[in-house]
């Protein structure tokens, strides 16, 4: 973080997009800041494109939406290069130009309803504007007219929390959280980002406030997961999540991997903070938001799939193929993305225990074929996951398996080279199938394909059309004969 000067700042907003607000504003003498999370990330010198502009109209008259009067204005000086879109029932206008996205809207004030989140609007001043604003490092305004252009207007100090690194809300953290529940997601995805604290009775009101969130939607809720996610250490934010109660509403499977049972001695690890051991490893590696999700996703399926056994102690069989089946409903739940991503996620939840099998085994060609075969192009994305679910403690344990997973890895590429497995079509397929034995769609025309799928994978017979054919007449003849 830079602590700016007076001269400083007005260097910071030396852009002729701010020259050009500030004529336009003083032309119609109206009051015009630059608010919000572009004056934070200038002190944090984070770069942003997203600039949000208040304009505090006449007092004592009716004016007609002021953000949108500046807006319009300055959209005729632009010229065509600037593109604007007007929305008039919310008293707002979105400009863009030269690669920059620009919000105008009119101070308000906010009241709320116990059973919504939108707010009664009414027109305000900047004071009023300031405080209806989530957390003080959000609040600080600096001003555009040319008479005091770039001066910092900061009334509940952002600027020390800036510094200290707290997330702090403006006023009553419980009449803040209760009036928008998205807030509390918002406040520990910002402490996430910045990796700040919180503070003490902010986060104890996320506590008191938590079943406020049951009125937010699944989408405004996953678009904040994501962004916590994504960021450079996602597992601080489920962490608070869990500390502060929000997590078992949100996401009850996830809360449901935490804790520890003993049985005769003998425990399980928790396997909630494995879990974001394994997502840090993933962001560590510069996985993508959907290799995390899978990260997070991995081990979904053992609460339903622990059992004791008096010789195995605890054991999660079949977690991974439990947990691929989850996949859908908790993506539906939280209006993610239901296309390729969701099946992305899934592939990899259901594939993540076959390399950790191979490597703990002999690493047959066989084994490592049909990895290949069922991967496809996921399979780096699946041998990054599965090497950051190695996160045992016992450090021979952890250099044993490293050194088979390496096996694995040379064993994967040696039979791309050559059999060219990855994606791979079969030479026959179901159509040709039925012509060849005058089948229609029918059980024994996938227990044929199934079965020369086998044999190209064991290695029996190459994924040429002629050894095809000839397996297949093999193989219906056996049926038959059966």
């Amino acid at each position: 973080m830079k602590i700016l000067t007076d001269a400083e700042l007005r260097k910071s907003l030396d852009l002729p997009i701010f020259h050009k607000i500030s004529e336009v504003a003083d032309s119609l003498s109206l009051d015009c800041y630059v608010i919000g999370g572009y004056v934070r990330d200038l002190f944090l010198e984070r770069p942003s494109n997203d600039i949000d502009v208040v304009v505090i109209g006449h007092q004592g008259e009716k004016q007609s939406r002021p953000g949108i009067a500046i807006a319009e204005a300055l959209k005729h000086q632009l010229g065509r290069k600037a593109s604007l879109a007007v929305f008039r029932n919310f008293g707002t206008a979105q400009l863009k130009w030269q690669g920059l996205e620009l919000e105008f809207v009119g101070a308000r004030r906010e009241s709320y309803s116990h059973d919504s989140r939108k707010p009664v609007i009414e027109d305000g001043t900047l004071e009023d504007d300031q405080d209806r604003r989530d957390f003080t490092i959000n609040a600080m305004a600096l001003c555009l007219n040319g008479s005091r252009f770039g001066e910092l207007v900061d009334p509940f100090y952002g600027l020390y929390d800036l510094e200290d690194g707290i997330i702090r809300t403006p006023l009553d953290p419980d009449i803040t959280f209760s009036d928008d529940p998205l807030r509390m997601m918002r406040c520990i995805r910002f402490a996430t980002q910045l990796n700040f604290t919180y503070e003490d009775e902010t986060f104890d009101a996320i506590t008191r406030n938590r079943e406020r969130i049951k009125i937010i939607s699944g989408e405004r809720i996953a678009e904040e997961l994501n962004k916590i996610i994504l960021a450079k250490h996602p597992s601080k934010g489920f962490i608070d999540l869990e500390r502060c109660g929000l997590l078992e509403l949100i996401f009850p499977e996830l809360y449901a991997l935490e804790g520890v049972e003993t049985r005769n001695g003998r425990a399980h690890k928790d396997n909630f903070y494995h879990t974001l051991e394994v997502l840090e490893n993933v962001a560590q590696a510069g996985g993508g938001l959907w290799l995390r999700w899978a990260a997070i996703l991995h081990d979904i399926g053992k609460p339903k799939s622990k059992r004791w056994d008096n010789q195995l102690g605890w054991t999660f069989h079949n977690h991974n193929f439990i947990g691929e089946k989850m996949v859908s409903s908790i993506f539906k739940r939280m209006k993610l993305p239901l296309d390729q991503k969701m099946k992305y996620v899934e592939k990899l939840v259901g594939l993540h225990m076959r390399p950790i099998a191979i490597a703990d085994d002999e690493v047959t060609d066989s084994a490592v074929r049909r990895l290949l075969f069922e991967a496809g192009d996921d399979i780096d994305d699946l041998m990054l996951l599965c090497d950051a679910d190695v996160t045992s403690k016992n450090e021979t344990r952890r250099k044993q398996f490293r050194q088979n997973f390496q096996l694995v890895r040379l064993k994967l590429v040696d039979i791309e080279e050559k059999d060219r497995i990855r994606n791979m079509k079969l030479a026959v397929d179901g159509d040709e199938i039925m012509q060849m034995f005058n089948l229609t769609p029918c059980r024994e025309v996938g227990m044929l394909k199934n079965a020369m799928k086998d044999a190209v994978l064991d290695g029996d017979i190459r994924n040429e059309h002629d050894d095809c054919i000839r397996f297949l007449n093999e193989e219906w003849q056996r049926m038959k004969g059966e």
